[in-house]
């Protein structure tokens, strides 16, 4: 089985789409039984998209859908339940008032994030969550991704951090488009985003623990690549 950072060291685009079409098999792989994951990732991927972009003055999110994008991350990653009390405690009005001058900062992805690290229970990860929702410029920070690309540190839920991971990923983006000609699966439409690179990473990462036998074969040079950086994660409050 290739180590995580396997994906990362494939140059193929070809072999990127098709580790991005399994994405809806990994995630259904990580829901379990009760499928809760798989209903959050269809509301953000689908309908917040829609929400935000039709109908309001201006885009924002609620406190109840901030609540609900921490949710898709928490189930899609490690469970943080003290978070889910820290974002509920902001006053419904100023989640209104952030996010929406977060928005207004976008493609200005560090001042945005920035922006919404203001909300109580919000640091760089759980903000690039929202930032996200601008696909051609942001990326979530999983921790998946981030222990997938072998030229980053330890762990870290810094700006700073986010801001290497994040240029990182820009740049991958660009170089398979470079590369790419037909390699999209039929799901996506559209170039390679920091956004697909993320989920991409993600499905790599996720599916080698929890369904290895549906991966491709990524070739020689990335079966055995092994993560030597260190293990020690920084603790924070939010993140």
């Amino acid at each position: 089985m290739a180590a995580s950072s396997g994906l990362w060291s494939c140059e193929d685009p070809s072999r990127w789409a098709t580790v991005l079409a399994l994405h809806g098999e990994v995630l259904r792989a990580r829901a379990g039984s009760q499928g809760r994951l798989e209903t959050l990732d269809l509301w953000y991927r689908e309908e917040l998209p829609a929400a935000i972009g039709g109908g309001r003055a201006e885009k924002h999110v609620t406190r109840d859908e901030l609540e609900r994008l921490l949710a898709w991350k928490l189930a899609r990653g490690r469970f943080r339940p003290r978070l889910q009390q820290l974002v509920a405690s902001n006053p419904p009005e100023l989640v209104v008032q952030c996010s929406a001058a977060a928005f207004h900062l976008l493609p200005d992805v560090l001042a945005a994030v920035t922006e919404l690290c203001a909300l109580r229970g919000v640091g760089p990860a759980t903000a690039s969550v929202l930032a996200a929702r601008a696909p051609e410029a942001a990326a979530f920070r999983s921790d998946e991704a981030v222990a997938a690309v072998p030229s980053l540190s330890a762990l870290q839920y810094t700006l700073q951090h986010y801001q290497l991971y994040l240029g990182q990923v820009q740049e991958r983006a660009v170089a398979l488009n470079r590369g790419s000609l037909c390699s999209f699966p039929a799901s996506v439409s559209g170039p390679w985003t920091p956004h697909l690179v993320e989920t991409a990473l993600w499905t790599w990462a996720v599916g080698q623990k929890l369904c290895p036998g549906v991966l491709p074969d990524l070739g020689p040079g990335t079966a055995n690549v092994g993560d030597t950086r260190p293990a020690k994660r920084r603790r924070t409050q939010t993140n």
